[in-house]
């Protein structure tokens, strides 16, 4: 079996796992009506007098008489459903205001690159080329100051609010290859969906261990509220006292195998990350080195906050001590991982040492020097619809190479403005002026009433370097300044988007590049949108014909000024889908709208794999049709990968 066969595997060990875990809660609906027959037959034994005893026939008639009651097996199974329901919704709706919020309960702070230390720098650096290699949006990044051990995690509902934050001790103690094995392994969850997963297993388990909480509430409010039990109150307060017992015991029953189903999913999951991390970094010793130094360094991986156990699953590596040893464990042994990903780990862990400040001292010193590479220096590849569809949701070696390149490329007086939220608006802006004089003065003009002199002057600092740049390196450098976007106050925000539409708007026209521009900035930072990532509702083509014209339509009239050629292109996408005969006709332009054009991709992220698969590979033919994918034909089908939740990685550039 090969790597990727093993990959293979272990998602679908992972899919069999989760079917165990609806198991556990059938079982504890099982136990839950078993425990009200034996409480409700009990109770009848205490309901003395002909009176009491016949309303109590008429409430449960059969419950004394046949073990099996249809009823009130509907009655406990609807009741305990329900409570795990509104339980495991509650806890997933804290979740839904993103990774941020889940790195904040752990007590991580975000960094500012702008004040960030010399290793805290060398974190968003390989965070960054991470993202921009895989054409997800760069995650804000965190550090938990207050946890020495070494350990990291992502969170978050999609790409686009995700996070990954990292302990103090894996600053201080991983070099920078064992820095960029652990981020690999991050962005594996990133890239595979495992977040989304944790952040549903999380709030399940929270639901069925709900039930033992009320269990508990109702013993306690028992003890405290000097409730006796003589005369003939006694037999309902035994009842009572039985159904708290009851409660309590089904509910931490529950916990116990939720909490073990929940682990052994984790560590198929966490074989599956080392995997794709030495994979991403063609650098094995780098995850085995962080591994070898958590089994060396005396506090390990641990964590010290009351929150480990709660997000054990998230993490890089075991994060609390377990009760039940390995029963409970998230993780797999260390050895088991390093032989893994290190077949000839000789069996020695390595004591870390106290830092590792010499090495970030030295990244600090050699950070990109401000220069510019002419555009003449670059041409666009020459790339294959196949191709193109091949890169989807990878992280190979060659685009991380590709996206350290481009990082080393950018002026880093634009990669420090992509990183502030005072500047990173301007470089958007400048980014939409146009060439020529007079369209360009319109729009300074626009930029002086809208955003003062300030702005604009901020925009003609960044001018010069914004010239010289590559058009395949200005998505990047967008990607890069979505964090800093993602702060932006709701007033601030306000003010940059009606700028920005009418920066677009000035010359009536919508570029290619403007088209992917707005629509990426409007499913990242766009004020008001909660994190969504459907799942797939939608299997018929023919229920997302109209909205896949409008794709197919706006990428052909973006890629063609001649109609002729718009018709043939669209033409090479339809024959793609066969399937919609008659359905994919060139629309007009003047319906191929920016607001058409995004209703139909939001409408299609709901779509299921195989459309959304059909879908790319038609864009990809309709934009390759002429024989050449321009950079900013690309960028354009990036984006419509991107809102699919299919991340495309940016083109590679021949010097």
């Amino acid at each position: 079996m090969d790597f990727f066969e093993a990959q293979e595997r272990a998602r679908q060990k992972t899919k069999w796992l989760v079917f165990y875990f609806a198991l556990a809660l059938a079982g504890t609906i099982t136990a839950s009506y078993l425990a009200a027959w034996l409480i409700l037959d009990q109770a009848g034994s205490y309901s003395g007098g002909a009176r009491r005893q016949a309303l109590y026939n008429r409430a449960v008639p059969s419950v004394s008489h046949n073990p099996w009651d249809p009823q009130l097996f509907l009655l406990i199974a609807g009741g305990v459903s329900a409570v795990v329901g509104l339980a495991s919704a509650f806890k997933w709706m804290s979740f839904r205001q993103g990774g941020g919020a889940v790195a904040e309960m752990a007590g991580g702070r975000r960094l500012d690159a702008s004040t960030a230390a010399a290793s805290e720098r060398r974190l968003l650096n390989v965070v960054e080329e991470m993202a921009i290699a895989s054409g997800v949006p760069v995650p804000a990044v965190y550090v938990l100051d207050k946890e020495p051990g070494i350990n990291a995690f992502a969170a978050g509902l999609t790409t686009n609010d995700a996070v990954v934050a990292v302990t103090r001790g894996t600053l201080e103690k991983l070099n920078r290859d064992e820095l960029q094995g652990v981020i690999g392994h991050e962005f594996s969850h990133i890239l595979n969906g495992d977040m989304r997963l944790n952040v549903k297993l999380a709030a399940i388990i929270f639901g069925i261990l709900v039930i033992g909480l009320l269990g508990r509430g109702i013993l306690r409010g028992l003890a405290g509220g000097r409730v006796r039990s003589r005369g003939k109150s006694g037999g309902g307060i035994a009842v009572i006292v039985a159904l708290g017992v009851a409660l309590l015991i089904i509910g931490y029953v529950g916990y116990f195998f939720g909490r073990l189903i929940q682990a052994a999913v984790s560590r198929q999951r966490e074989f599956l990350a080392d995997a794709s991390s030495v994979q991403f970094t063609r650098n094995p010793a780098g995850i085995a080195g962080a591994l070898r130094k958590i089994g060396g360094y005396a506090l390990g991986s641990r964590l010290e906050s009351p929150g480990a156990e709660q997000l054990g699953h998230f993490l890089f590596a075991q994060g609390f001590t377990s009760f039940f040893g390995g029963l409970w464990a998230t993780h797999p042994p260390l050895e088991e991982r390093l032989r893994a990903v290190d077949p000839q780990w000789d069996g020695k862990f390595i004591e870390p040492p106290g830092s590792v400040d010499a090495e970030q001292e030295r990244f600090s010193r050699n950070l990109a020097p401000d220069r510019v590479v002419p555009p003449a220096a670059r041409v666009p590849p020459v790339l294959s619809p196949i191709a193109a569809m091949a890169s989807i949701g990878t992280l190979a070696p060659e685009q991380v190479e590709n996206a350290q390149s481009i990082l080393s490329s950018l002026p880093s007086g634009l990669h420090k403005a992509a990183q502030s939220p005072a500047a990173a608006p301007a470089l958007i802006a400048g980014l939409l002026l146009d060439t020529g004089d007079t369209l360009r003065e319109r729009q300074r003009s626009l930029i002086a009433s809208m955003a003062g002199g300030e702005f604009l002057r901020l925009i003609d600092e960044l001018t010069p370097a914004l010239r010289h740049l590559w058009p395949g390196h200005k998505l990047p450098l967008v990607q890069l300044a979505l964090p800093a976007l993602r702060q932006l106050p709701p007033s601030a925000l306000t003010r940059f988007t009606a700028l920005f539409d009418r920066l677009v708007d000035a010359d009536s026209h919508v570029s290619t590049f403007e088209y992917a521009l707005k629509s990426l900035l409007r499913r990242s930072v766009a004020q008001g949108r909660a994190p969504t990532a459907a799942n797939a509702q939608i299997w018929s083509f023919e229920a997302v014909a109209g909205d896949i014209a409008v794709v197919l339509s706006t990428l052909a009239h973006a890629s063609n000024d001649d109609p002729a050629e718009a018709v043939r292109a669209i033409a090479a996408g339809a024959d793609q889908l066969r399937m919609l005969p008659g359905r994919l006709d060139l629309l007009p332009a003047a319906v191929c709208s920016m607001a058409r054009f995004d209703a139909a991709l939001d409408r299609l992220t709901g779509a299921s794999g195989p459309i959304k698969q059909r879908l790319l590979t038609a864009g990809a033919n309709v934009v390759s049709a002429d024989g050449v994918i321009l950079p900013a034909e690309y960028e354009l089908l990036r984006v419509v990968a991107a809102a699919l939740d299919c991340p495309m990685p940016p083109l590679a550039t021949a010097a």
